[in-house]
């Protein structure tokens, strides 16, 4: 979807030189008719809508999962930081195997993949066995994600045909978390925790058998060299990185967090230099010397750093808190998830007339309000309270996500748009990595401060009570009443205490995210 019109390249309304209008030849010489077109599509779909489904479930089932797999405050985050952060390290480099293999190829095997470890997942007996399941489902993933936007421009060689195509792809994760919500709620309120892993089976079942069949294959001819150091360098900075983070957010300043938070940088550094240096770089760095490229990288990133940051306690305050069931919890956040959608398509309107910059800036500030209503009753919060702040929060977010995914592309030479599609996946993963290990981290330690635990409770119990809001919750039901009621109050006014101040930082980061906006955004125009 363009949403900022690109005056370098003159508007051919036949589609690219060369490139036969309908019916469509992809490599390999099959032709593919207008109808065939839309189907493949719809089959690509599948991938996409199931990624951004999977990222909504598993933040429901983490109440489940910390009453039965006991799960120490560290070991809930990295359930969800290990899956994006292996995924946003695998990125780049799984679409240069993707170009050099075939891109369906690459993506039949990911699913394969995934949906045997989603199995795995589903019956782990242990938080390490989980989140060892959930790194390999990033390592799969990989494969999954790049393959379906590169396909979607070889099948769609119309330029007209091509935009609505993207648009549809791109509104398909906003779909996808929507149907999270209710369809994990359902498995979690009628099946157990794993259920919610093996919804990805069926939809991959699928993807296999319509795949062969309606997508056609296709791969660079030209493909650049496999840079295995690049890779391994790519992820020696974002793990060092995130695992600091998560330190000094969890336990303050030591060696350990500066340490990584040091050899993430070094990595990141030699990298760039490694990119620069490299006739056909894994990723093309030279692309942030663009004042509105790098602005609109840094505000995709901050912007799921906000939504997903938002859904670490909110899904939590629902249902430990207010006591929502898993199912009620879902349609209680369905709203915000509708409003993110439809703030992404009505921007597109706004933003042919209004200044990216403008358009951006005042969006960003719809998700600081969200920040600022929670962080204002943060230990008293209602449901209406949390349902309406959500709202207020996706509109921005909505609106943003879809301004600065749009800048990424049409800012960049339409050779190098490949590369700034992988950038921007890449800048989503982090900011989910980031969202997650910061200020669920901060969240965490500030409920680990404050939490009291009532004598008399076993040690083991205690221990578990004291890490997460989910371990106090499940202990208490073991408790006499007088313990029980009293070992809540303090981890209900804990969790409360956390939440206000995780707020106040996201209400802060989005501020400064708001003025990013209006600076780097400025040189692109309506």
């Amino acid at each position: 979807m363009t949403l900022v019109q690109d005056n370098r390249t003159p508007r051919d309304p036949n589609g690219p030189v060369g490139a036969p209008q309908d019916p469509t030849t992809p490599t390999g010489g099959t032709p593919l008719t207008r109808r065939r077109r839309w189907v493949a599509l719809a089959v690509l779909m599948l991938p996409v809508l199931l990624v951004s489904i999977d990222n909504t479930v598993l933040t429901f089932a983490l109440p489940q999962i910390s009453e039965v797999l006991r799960p120490t405050g560290t070991q809930l985050l990295w359930m969800i930081d290990i899956y994006p952060l292996v995924l946003a390290g695998l990125l780049v480099s799984m679409g240069s195997f993707a170009d050099r293999i075939g891109r369906r190829r690459l993506l039949l095997v990911g699913a394969v993949g995934f949906a045997l470890l989603s199995v795995v997942a589903a019956y782990a007996p242990s938080a390490e066995a989980l989140i060892a399941s959930r790194a390999g489902l990033g390592f799969f993933g990989a494969m999954i994600m790049p393959p379906t936007l590169s396909l979607l421009r070889n099948i769609f060689t119309d330029r007209e045909e091509r935009r609505l195509a993207i648009a549809i792809w791109a509104a398909g994760f906003a779909a996808g978390n929507a149907i999270g919500p209710i369809a994990g709620g359902f498995l979690l309120e009628h099946a157990w925790w794993g259920s919610v892993f093996l919804l990805a089976v069926p939809v991959l079942v699928l993807l296999l058998v319509l795949a062969p069949v309606f997508v056609p294959e296709s791969k660079d001819s030209n493909p650049g060299r496999v840079d295995v150091v690049s890779i391994v360098l790519s992820m020696a900075t974002m793990a060092p990185i995130v695992l600091g983070i998560k330190t000094l957010a969890k336990s303050g300043p030591s060696a350990l967090a500066f340490g990584a938070l040091v050899l993430g940088l070094v990595a990141g550094w030699i990298f760039v230099r490694r990119q620069l240096g490299r006739p056909d770089p894994m990723i093309d760095v030279r692309l942030f010397r663009k004042g509105e490229f790098s602005g609109a990288v840094v505000i995709n990133l901050l912007s799921v750093f906000s939504l997903v940051g938002f859904l670490f306690f909110v899904s939590q305050d629902v249902q430990l808190v207010l006591g929502l069931s898993p199912m009620k919890a879902g349609y209680a956040l369905l709203p915000g998830l509708v409003a993110m959608v439809v703030a992404g398509l009505l921007v597109v309107r706004v933003v042919r007339r209004v200044r990216p910059s403008h358009v951006v800036a005042v969006a960003i500030l719809f998700a600081a309000a969200g920040y600022a209503m929670v962080a204002l009753t943060a230990g008293a919060s209602t449901l209406t309270g949390l349902v309406v702040a959500f709202v207020v929060l996706a509109i921005g977010i909505g609106a943003a996500e879809t301004v600065s995914n749009d800048l990424i592309v049409s800012a960049v030479p339409a050779d190098k748009a490949g590369a700034a599609s992988a950038i921007s996946e890449t800048a989503y993963e982090v900011g989910a990595v980031l969202g997650t290990a910061v200020l669920g981290s901060i969240l965490t330690a500030s409920y680990h401060r404050n939490v009291v635990v009532p004598d008399g409770v076993p040690a083991a119990d205690a221990a578990a009570a004291a890490e997460t809001l989910g371990g106090a919750t499940q202990v208490a039901q073991t408790l006499p009443t007088e313990q029980a009621q009293a070992l809540l109050a303090s981890a209900h006014e804990a969790f409360g205490s956390g939440v206000g101040t995780t707020s106040w930082i996201g209400f802060g980061l989005m501020l400064v995210a708001s003025v990013i906006a209006l600076v780097a955004l400025r040189p692109a125009r309506a």
